[in-house]
């Protein structure tokens, strides 16, 4: 990065699986999105975003919102405006989390599941939750700013076990372990 370079400014977030094979409840996976404070940079978010929600000010939405996997390319898509987020929030953290109606659901329950972060036509990176095979929900970005204001993208996939979208929610911002 440059010393005239703003850093990430438009960013897609797009999750994809394949439907559950017939007779199997439909495996329905959400991208939720965190916002947090220069005043509380690793505790509650000021706000989430995932299914029927927007940022209050509209710089992150879903463009897209699957509940079977059924579809072509990627199932759910997410964008994030960075560069018009307000200066008080510092960290945005995206995570996917996999609802949890009938039975619980690890990634390995899920039928080829994707990720694409990218910005423009520049793949930030990618992921197919090898790693999380276990885990019921995982973060997969985190774009914070650095002393400059600009926004840096941080990438990283870190599962977590036996967590619904509500229980994920309160702790996928939190710091990380070694």
């Amino acid at each position: 990065m440059n010393g005239l370079s703003k850093g990430m400014r438009k960013v897609e977030v797009a999750l994809r699986w394949d439907p559950s094979p017939a007779g199997r409840p439909a495996a329905d996976l959400d991208l939720v999105a965190g916002t947090y404070t220069v005043d509380d940079p690793y505790g509650a978010p000021a706000y989430l975003v995932h299914f029927d929600s927007r940022s209050p000010d509209g710089t992150i939405y879903l463009n897209r919102d699957s509940k079977d996997g059924k579809g072509f390319g990627f199932d759910e898509v997410m964008t994030l405006e960075l560069e018009r987020l307000d200066a008080r929030y510092t960290r945005v953290v995206v995570g996917v989390a996999i609802q949890q109606h009938t039975e619980e659901r690890t990634f390995d329950d899920v039928a080829n599941p994707g990720l694409r972060i990218r910005e423009g036509y520049t793949d930030l990176a990618s992921e197919d939750f090898a790693g999380v095979r276990d885990a019921t929900a995982a973060t997969v970005a985190e774009f914070a700013r650095d002393e400059t204001g600009a926004w840096e993208f941080r990438a990283g996939v870190h599962g977590f076990e036996g967590e619904d979208l509500t229980a994920f929610t309160r702790v996928m911002g939190a710091p990380r372990r070694p």
